[in-house]
């Protein structure tokens, strides 16, 4: 029996895996560990189940040699953990790919129409009782249907995000690094940015792609263009952003992750046309379960010996 340690609450029946394989869970439900606690409690940890708010450092990875086997992140992103140092320690690292492409993708069309068509701004005054009954110039949005939609990063979630774009008789063009082979490739992200009526984010975390939308590539888009970012907060300049919806560089924006969460950019919380939702891309029961189940399934296997299903390479 091998001793996991669960940084976070999870959904009933996420654990399920490690309990039948008879593993003893490091838990509490009461409030998650800190990092310090993460560390404190590595050296008696065979395995690791994390979330993304989760730091899993050197100082962890250290901390746990040389009992610690694995951490599986709830999550597919994985820059919450120092990957190469887990790999020098002989540590494995597994994600959830594939479990919340389909969830997300609702969440990031979800944002792209409530953003076009100003839904929160709407709903805002209608709730604050000032709308003054109907009129003809109230409002007023950006049509859906029939834009050119572009897609940066074209992986499982992005290109869930480009089938719902069919179904509104959408134009999709996708940028990624090298050549997909795929109608609509675009290898220039500007240009993509300066030919698309709305561009979703769908790339991992790097170095290369923080702030990979700054305020020169805000420039590039077109007045009525609208943003949507559903991949990692630091993907886009929040500063940038807010200054680009304050001058009316860009229409709209919809934002479900944020560059310091939970805190947001006080000026991002005052733009004009923002729709920010509180990280909840993969929210939903069916899928959160999942996730859980997943990462769970990724330690056993690893503390089996056998080669974990999601395995997260250094070079990656």
């Amino acid at each position: 029996m091998a001793r996991v340690l669960i940084t976070r609450r999870l959904p009933p029946g996420g654990l399920d895996p490690l309990v039948v394989a008879g593993h003893e869970l490091l838990r509490r439900d009461d409030r998650p560990f800190t990092h310090e606690e993460i560390v404190d409690t590595a050296p008696a940890a065979d395995a690791i189940v994390c979330l993304l708010t989760d730091r899993i450092d050197a100082a962890v990875l250290a901390a746990g040699a040389p009992r610690l086997k694995v951490v599986a992140n709830v999550a597919v992103g994985y820059d919450n953990i120092d990957v190469a140092a887990a790999a020098a320690r002989g540590v494995a690292v597994c994600n959830t790919p594939g479990v919340l492409d389909e969830t997300t993708a609702d969440l990031a069309f979800l944002l792209i129409l409530a953003a076009a068509r100003r839904a929160w701004e709407a709903e805002s005054e209608l709730r604050a009782g000032a709308w003054p009954g109907w009129d003809i110039d109230q409002h007023l949005g950006r049509d859906v249907h029939g834009a050119v939609l572009g897609v940066v990063g074209f992986g499982r979630i992005g290109q869930a995000v480009a089938r719902r774009a069919s179904g509104f008789g959408m134009e999709v063009l996708h940028h990624t690094r090298r050549d997909t082979g795929m109608v609509g490739w675009q290898g220039d992200l500007d240009r993509l940015l300066a030919d698309s009526d709305i561009v979703t984010l769908h790339v991992p975390l790097t170095d290369e792609t923080r702030h990979l939308v700054d305020a020169r590539r805000l420039r590039l888009m077109k007045p009525e263009a609208v943003l949507v970012n559903t991949s990692r907060g630091p993907v886009v300049d929040e500063e940038a952003l807010a200054a680009a919806l304050e001058d009316g560089v860009i229409f709209a924006a919809g934002l479900d992750v944020f560059e310091r969460e939970p805190e947001v950019h006080p000026r991002l919380l005052a733009a004009p046309r923002a729709v920010l939702f509180p990280h909840i891309g993969s929210a939903s029961v069916v899928t959160r379960t999942r996730m859980a189940q997943v990462a769970s399934e990724n330690v056993v296997a690893a503390l089996a010996g056998r080669t974990p299903p999601n395995l997260v390479s250094a070079d990656r």
